[in-house]
C-alpha cells in the first residue's frame, strides 16, 4: 500500500544495484540565481530506474532537497526507522527534506521509475 509504514530497524545498503539515473532537464545556475536568487545551484529533473532486486545505497540530503514521484512499479524507501512503498497506481511521492536519510529498494520482478526533482550544488564544467 503507498506510503505504509513496515516497522524496522535498517541501516540500509552500502553501494547502488541495479541503477540507471536519466537527466531530463536541467535549470542553469545562471538562471536558479537570475530567477531566485540562489547562486552556485541548479534544479533537475531525472528518471531513475531501478532493475528487479535493485537498490540505491544509504544516502542524505542534507544540501540536496527534492521530490520522488514513482511513475512506474514500486519502490520500497526505506529509513533508519522503518520503510515505506511507493507506488505508480497510487501515484506514490515523497519529499527528500534537510534531514532526510533513506535508501531505495525495488523488490519486485519488474523495473521500477521514479521522476526525481531536486534542487543540487552546481558542479565546474569538466
Amino acid at each position: 500500500m503507498a506510503g505504509q509504514a513496515v516497522l524496522a530497524n535498517l541501516s540500509g545498503p552500502t553501494e547502488h544495484k541495479g541503477l540507471r539515473v536519466d537527466m531530463l532537464e536541467e535549470l542553469s545556475p545562471e538562471t536558479m540565481e537570475a530567477t531566485i536568487g540562489l547562486s552556485g545551484y541548479t534544479m533537475r529533473m531525472r528518471a531513475i530506474r531501478i532493475a528487479p532486486g535493485g537498490q540505491i545505497a544509504r544516502h542524505s540530503h542534507e544540501d540536496r532537497p527534492g521530490i520522488v514521484s514513482v511513475i512506474d512499479g514500486e519502490w520500497i524507501e526505506g529509513r533508519p526507522e522503518g520503510e515505506r512503498a511507493f507506488d505508480a497506481a497510487q501515484l506514490g511521492t515523497f519529499p527528500e527534506r534537510e534531514d532526510t536519510v533513506h535508501w531505495v529498494y525495488n523488490r519486485s520482478g519488474g523495473p521500477a521509475t521514479a521522476l526525481v526533482c531536486d534542487i543540487a550544488k552546481a558542479t565546474p564544467d569538466a
